[in-house]
């Protein structure tokens, strides 16, 4: 299939995804969730090559963490188990970064993310409890994913550093919005804005492979 066909099949999943979860259709959310991810992980598989086997093999590793985190958080008391697999995901991203960016990374890019995560963890450390030493290994984990992408955009001038940057920057926003409604306060519009920014973000890390 081409990327076209399964970035529509994508979509489709993700809108139906989103729909079940607002209209409490357990079984349509358990099958539509992990089927997006499972559309993006074809994208990433693909015969293409404009990076390295070694890049295309760790974010293929990353989304497949990524859909065992999925099925995860869907079921009840797996939260833990979940995270670990997300951190594990942004460990594979990570190492696809640093590889293809030579490990160099740009230390004026990691200010924006120091701040940016001091501020996140000022705003959630009063309701995180028993949480707050996993949740603060997984920030620094999808913050040093989000640097080694802009480091290597920063280095490597070409359209997979750029759709991989992207991809993290959506990633980081994504989970904040989860972490804000999971441990600061529901709020209505947080599974749209979350899965929606959350498949952006794995469908642009995709297609940087």
């Amino acid at each position: 299939m081409t990327i076209f066909i399964l970035t529509v099949l994508a979509l489709i999943a993700a809108v139906l995804t989103i729909l079940a979860a607002y209209q409490g259709w357990r079984l349509m959310h358990y099958l539509f969730k992990p089927l997006t991810i499972v559309f993006i992980i074809l994208i990433a598989l693909r015969p293409n090559h404009p990076t390295s086997s070694f890049y295309k093999y760790m974010i293929v590793a990353g989304l497949l963490f990524s859909l065992a985190g999925d099925i995860f958080l869907m079921l009840p008391d797996h939260f833990i188990k979940g995270l670990v697999s997300f951190l594990i995901a942004h460990l594979f991203y990570i190492a696809a970064f640093m590889f293809e960016s030579g490990r160099a990374l740009s230390l004026l890019s990691a200010i924006p993310f120091l701040i940016y995560g001091g501020l996140m963890l000022s705003v959630l450390r009063p309701h995180l409890g028993k949480m707050r030493l996993p949740v603060m290994f997984y920030m620094l984990a999808i913050l040093m994913m989000g640097w080694t992408a802009v480091s290597r955009w920063m280095l490597v001038e070409q359209p997979s550093s750029i759709l991989a940057m992207l991809g993290a920057l959506f990633f980081i926003a994504s989970d904040s919005l989860l972490s804000l409604d999971k441990f600061k306060g529901r709020f209505r519009t947080a599974q749209l804005l979350t899965f929606s920014t959350y498949t952006v973000a794995q469908w642009l890390i995709a297609l940087s492979t």
